[in-house]
């Protein structure tokens, strides 16, 4: 059964990308050690999960801040999915990536192509801030997966700044720790 779900890193105290966010720095000052669970501390488990995600996804959605601030530095200019990858945007960039489709309609309009291509497999929607929350407001996706970071950024972006005023109740479904995250898996009641 397809799902939509959320899925993102962030540190302790809620941020997903470090202070200073730029074309330069995709994932801000000190971000980089967020990402430890994938990189510098991966263990066989992190790679279990991240192998999950991927072999179960078939159609990835970003912002277009991801987009503009990943595409050179974090990406090397070209797409580090295997998947077709949705971009939600004001307006088309004009630095554009094969496998990249460019969505200004608005979240509902993404989703829909995403689960179009998709067919059976699932929707990953990992960011920005501004797209999980308003994917969270919308009430259309099943799950919200993080990976929280052992550590405390203090500034940067945060990911539940402008979530609403609406409950969104969560179903706890596993938490996994590793030296470089917790893993926390949630089904997000409807």
């Amino acid at each position: 059964m397809q799902k939509v779900i959320l899925e993102i890193t962030m540190s302790l105290d809620g941020f997903i990308a470090g202070e200073d966010v730029s074309k330069k720095n995709p994932i801000g000052k000190d971000g980089i050690i967020l990402h430890d669970w994938i990189f510098k501390k991966k263990t066989d488990v992190d790679d279990s999960l991240l192998r999950e995600l991927i072999e179960n996804c078939g159609a990835v959605i970003v912002g277009s801040r991801t987009y503009e601030t990943a595409i050179d530095v974090a990406w090397g200019g070209s797409s580090p999915f295997s998947v077709p990858v949705f971009v939600i945007c004001h307006s088309i960039p004009n630095a554009k990536i094969d496998g990249f489709s460019f969505i200004t309609e608005g979240i509902e309009t993404a989703l829909t192509k995403a689960k179009a291509i998709a067919t059976d497999k699932n929707i990953w929607v990992m960011g920005g801030a501004n797209v999980i929350q308003q994917y969270l407001n919308s009430n259309l996706c099943d799950e919200l997966n993080i990976h929280v970071a052992p550590v405390l950024l203090f500034e940067g972006t945060r990911l539940f700044d402008l979530t609403g005023s609406s409950k969104i109740q969560l179903r706890k479904k596993r938490v996994i720790d590793t030296p470089g995250a917790t893993h926390l898996y949630y089904e997000i009641v409807k």
